[in-house]
């Protein structure tokens, strides 16, 4: 069987993480790079193999040998290269978020029913192995009606600057960049419920911190200490459709004595954690049981979440499937982060 023929458009710090994982798949080929930085597409493409560079992502588009790309640009770029993607009959795999705005991801939603395309969103937390564990768990009724989960990702000084700190490129700041992580990864375990209303708050109090020594601190690559339009903190209370609720709280930079990270799910007949490490609560023998499942990872593994996510992307390709992270989900989480800011913004619950 040839192997499906990749072009990858962006090539800044997320995309190693694709490309490194097509590379590994013996049913994929990388054969196109594409970035508006011609030498480090050139770099990429050397070191991955590629026949072809583009600094014009519609030129790439217009390869007829491409079939399916990745998406790892500057979020306001998203909903327009992944309409013209499909409707250049690719397969599209969009880091997340799908986009800056509902109107967008709106769009993007009605291009790809259209088109008869596989779309594809990275909400990566989704392909690790813990999480598809819990997930059959709570599937299968170990749990029984999830009610409640609360989700944390907080950094202490995780500002990475450059376009994650201007709102114009990015759309807001943690809530929409690591916030997103934990509030897809809690309502995928919850089952998905309708969001129905969103009570937030967001902060700008520490702004970028540049002058914190003595810590490691993840840069964008066009880092510049002097542009931050995003919130610092954001925390979120999300109310869905079946009486279940979501707490979530996100941060790039507060006064904490420790980066924290945690997904906590509660059943009528259970309860699972999934960060720091994967614990299932069970009552049996009228008592309570905490148990540790025996897998490879204890916490969430980047890497093997991120194969598993492209060798998904691959097969869905090929196979004509639907990938358990489809375009509809990402319309759902686009309302949900925009009615987080908006409810910020304006100092009310906000329905959706």
């Amino acid at each position: 069987m040839k192997p499906v023929q990749i072009g990858v458009i962006g090539t800044g710090s997320i995309s190693s993480l694709h490309l490194d994982s097509y590379k590994n798949n013996p049913n994929a080929k990388i054969v196109a790079v594409c970035d508006l930085n011609e030498e480090r597409a050139r770099e990429a493409a050397e070191k991955y193999g590629a026949e072809n560079v583009y600094t014009d992502y519609n030129e790439l588009l217009a390869n007829p040998e491409i079939e399916a790309v990745s998406i790892c640009t500057w979020n306001n770029t998203h909903a327009e290269i992944c309409i013209a993607a499909v409707k250049a009959g690719k397969h599209v795999l969009v880091e997340k978020p799908l986009c800056r705005t509902v109107k967008e991801a709106l769009q993007i939603q009605e291009a790809v029913q259209a088109s008869g395309k596989i779309l594809q969103i990275g909400f990566v937390r989704r392909y690790d192995a813990n999480a598809q564990l819990l997930k059959s768990l709570a599937d299968s009724g170990e749990f029984g009606e999830i009610y409640y989960a609360k989700a944390t990702s907080l950094r202490r000084i995780g500002n990475p600057g450059g376009w994650f700190a201007d709102i114009e490129r990015s759309g807001g700041g943690p809530l929409i960049d690591i916030g997103v992580h934990v509030i897809d990864l809690s309502w995928y375990l919850m089952g998905r419920p309708k969001p129905v209303s969103v009570s937030a708050n967001t902060y700008r109090k520490l702004g970028n911190r540049a002058n914190v020594e003595g810590l490691w601190r993840y840069k964008a690559a066009d880092y510049d200490a002097s542009k931050n339009t995003v919130e610092d903190m954001g925390n979120a209370l999300i109310r869905f459709e079946n009486g279940a609720s979501l707490a979530v709280e996100a941060s790039f930079t507060i006064h904490a004595k420790d980066n924290e990270g945690f997904v906590k799910l509660y059943g009528e007949k259970g309860g699972m954690e999934v960060d720091p490490e994967v614990v299932i609560v069970t009552e049996k023998y009228n008592t309570i049981i905490n148990s540790y499942p025996q897998t490879d990872h204890k916490g969430f593994h980047f890497e093997s979440a991120f194969q598993n996510e492209i060798n998904h992307f691959i097969d869905n390709v090929i196979n004509g499937t639907k990938p358990i992270s489809p375009v509809e989900d990402g319309v759902e989480m686009m309302k949900i982060l925009c009615g987080i800011y908006e409810s910020a913004a304006k100092g009310v619950e906000v329905q959706l």
